[in-house]
């Protein structure tokens, strides 16, 4: 009796294993990691959905946004730093993407865009924007352009206007009323439809020194960023968008 217990124990044993091991294999497939060409599939149906959808549908998806977040680095790292440094703080003459200084608009739409048909570019569409040289065309002399410099350092930095004279500066607020207000607004704060900067907050892309600014007045600037519709497909500018956006 004793011996057929032991059995009828040892075969259930036997068909407890058996039936765990039948699990076990079924459900494996979904316990491995993604294989190349799964993972290829998975990312090319992200990237579908991201050309396809709202930057809120994007935002609102936790699972595109992962994508967003894999490929902008990557993107970036490949196509961007180059020029705006990797840690898209800019440098002399390049602009900061950090900052949130934003000539055109900071929205995603915008940076998209500006993305697609760059700045100064060769593109059909490109964005423009180009500072006159004041001093080469004779439309300020440098006493003139100096007043201009010791006025707009005031606009973003209020101790600047207990430096200079302030007869030179009121000098300067005339002439930058009468020349240079039309691009960069009567307030300083620029104007998105010519690419104007804003002369308000603290950031410079040449420098806000007084030598660098009177550089800008005097010799004018004419800044490039490439188009990259040709390079980069709308998934990918739309990712980059949200990446730049990111990093402030």
């Amino acid at each position: 009796m004793a011996g057929e217990v032991r059995g009828r124990v040892f075969r259930r044993a036997i068909g407890r294993f058996l039936i765990a091991m039948v699990v076990a294999t079924v459900a494996a497939p979904a316990l491995l990691p993604a294989q190349p060409s799964q993972r290829a599939e998975r990312d090319a149906a992200a990237m579908r959905r991201i050309e396809a959808e709202s930057f809120a549908a994007i935002r609102a998806d936790p699972g595109l946004m992962t994508v967003v977040r894999e490929a902008g680095a990557r993107l970036f790292a490949e196509h961007c730093a180059a020029c705006h440094g990797a840690d898209a703080a800019g440098g002399k003459g390049v602009s900061s993407l950090r900052a949130g200084s934003w000539r055109w608009g900071g929205d995603p739409e915008t940076i998209v865009e500006t993305i697609r048909v760059g700045i100064n570019a060769s593109h059909r569409d490109t964005r423009m924007s180009q500072m006159a040289p004041f001093g080469p065309r004779g439309l300020l002399t440098r006493p003139e352009a100096e007043s201009v410099v010791a006025y707009v350092r005031t606009l973003s930095d209020p101790a600047a206007a207990r430096e200079g004279p302030a007869e030179r500066i009121d000098e300067g607020r005339a002439i930058f009323a009468s020349d240079c207000a039309s691009c960069h607004g009567a307030d300083g704060k620029g104007k998105r439809a010519v690419g104007a900067p804003d002369l308000t907050d603290p950031t410079w892309t040449h420098g806000g020194d007084p030598e660098a600014i009177f550089a800008s007045v005097w010799s004018g600037r004419k800044g490039e960023m490439p188009a990259w519709e040709d390079r980069l497909g709308p998934a990918e500018r739309k990712i980059l968008a949200l990446h730049v956006i990111a990093l402030q």
